[in-house]
């Protein structure tokens, strides 16, 4: 197990109808890699359907019951095996692709974290991203973390936060909702100021999906971002 470069621990909850094409296209990607599922109680068939695989390289962890995304998250990083880790929602608004550039950032000297950036994206194709109330809601979170934190990352919403485990296993993360984005961005800020190390943004690719198409994220979850970024700013990183 000592060889895998990459774990990619992927959360899924309801998402039957594109789990596998997402799960065919990370596993594609021509690097030494892990993949943990960590299903949260399923009820539409995802889970019977995850289920019925049988891949070397994807390992199946199927929660009790609903614990939320971000506990979710924390139990598949617990079990990386992997030099670095990141996540990779069930659904198809990411590109996997993405993954090989952050990766090749990652591995430069002084860089405790890479973040891909939905923002940095659209900016360098040249598209507009629509202003939904998830975006407006995304943008003012950012906003708060950049006062607070005294950072210019322009989207600590994405999904695509890059690190080596041995960090991760540093910062002690304590949310299990959509809350634990915002503190894994906040205790990278921290510690990478604290090291004089830098978190790189890079720009990826994003296809943004509706409530109706199964987006869960809900304006309630965006309070808890901001108590959250609050909180999260006197916290003290281990030696």
């Amino acid at each position: 197990m000592a060889d895998i470069e990459l774990t990619i621990v992927m959360p899924v909850y309801n998402e039957r109808p594109t789990v596998l094409e997402i799960l065919r296209r990370v596993r594609e990607l021509p690097i030494s890699k892990e993949i943990i599922i960590v299903d949260n109680c399923s009820t539409d068939g995802t889970r019977e359907l995850l289920q019925g695989l049988d891949y070397p390289d994807v390992k199946l962890i199927l929660q009790p019951r609903n614990m939320m995304k971000g506990n979710s998250v924390k139990r598949g990083m617990g079990l990386a095996q992997g030099e670095y880790v990141v996540v990779q929602d069930g659904d198809l608004e990411y590109d996997p692709q993405d993954l090989l550039k952050l990766l090749e950032a990652l591995k430069q000297e002084g860089v405790l974290a890479v973040i891909g950036s939905r923002l940095l994206g659209a900016r360098e194709r040249g598209e507009v991203i629509p202003r939904t109330v998830f975006r407006l809601g995304g943008d003012f979170v950012n906003w708060v973390f950049q006062v607070l934190y005294r950072s210019p990352l322009t989207d600590i919403a994405s999904c695509y936060k890059m690190a080596p485990r041995s960090v991760l296993q540093r910062l002690d993360l304590r949310c299990d909702g959509f809350d634990l984005d915002f503190e894994t961005a906040a205790k990278l800020q921290i510690l990478a100021r604290r090291e004089g190390k830098r978190i790189v943004e890079l720009p990826i690719h994003y296809a943004p999906r509706t409530s109706a198409q199964g987006k869960k994220i809900k304006w309630q979850d965006g309070l808890k971002a901001v108590a959250t970024l609050w909180r999260t700013r006197w916290w003290k990183p281990s030696k």
